[in-house]
């Protein structure tokens, strides 16, 4: 007997993300509907300090908004000789509202000076389920290391992409094809853990 797909509701905004997230859950048994869609009203605050926090944070008012399961995640870059910054702050680094292209110029400014042996670092992200009624909650983690490069390269992507270098393949996640980046980005393992817990839940 095939079981129905869940409709779930994807918290977020962020467009380049979204996109993302319905490649990485395409396989999954679901019906994935934007925030925007349902409940384009709908605020999500990220207001919390550990991405996790964030991410759980954001499912729950996307639930809670629409009546339906959510999905969503939280995510961004830790700088090492930046003691671990942007952090969660990644979006909001430069201010509101966030802009890619001034939270990358502060980031480059911040790290002026720094040599390439020191400028490691990772995207990390967090993704998070939560059903309508709130009495499921699942978190999965994802980390991708790399290299903070001194100017950006590639087109692709989004966020600190142009600037974050992956040694082992030689590219900035902004220079990989989404097929690929789909393959080894933080996002995609978080995404990968979290379909695996639903599963393990039957969820899914």
């Amino acid at each position: 007997m095939t079981v129905a797909a869940m409709k779930v509701v994807v918290a977020t905004r962020n467009r380049g993300k979204l996109v993302e997230i319905l490649k990485l859950l395409g396989d999954a048994n679901l019906t994935l509907v934007t925030i925007d869609e349902v409940a384009p009203g709908a605020e999500l605050r990220e207001d919390e300090l550990t991405f996790e926090g964030n991410a759980l944070a954001k499912a729950r008012q996307a639930a809670a908004a629409t009546g339906l399961p959510a999905i969503a995640d939280d995510s961004g870059l830790e700088v090492d000789a930046l003691g671990g910054a942007p952090g969660v702050w990644s979006a909001r680094y430069a201010g509101e509202p966030s802009d890619d292209g001034r939270n990358n110029a502060r980031l480059l400014e911040s790290m002026a000076g720094v040599p390439e042996a020191q400028r490691t670092g990772r995207y990390r992200c967090v993704a998070a389920f939560v059903d309508a009624a709130g009495a499921v909650e699942l978190a999965a983690p994802g980390v991708c290391e790399g290299v903070v490069l001194a100017a950006p390269r590639g087109t692709g992507g989004f966020g600190y992409d142009p600037l974050f270098w992956i040694p082992r393949l030689g590219k900035t996640m902004a220079e990989l094809e989404l097929e690929q980046k789909n393959r080894i980005s933080h996002r995609a393992a978080a995404f990968r853990a979290l379909a695996a817990a639903m599963r393990a839940r039957s969820l899914i």
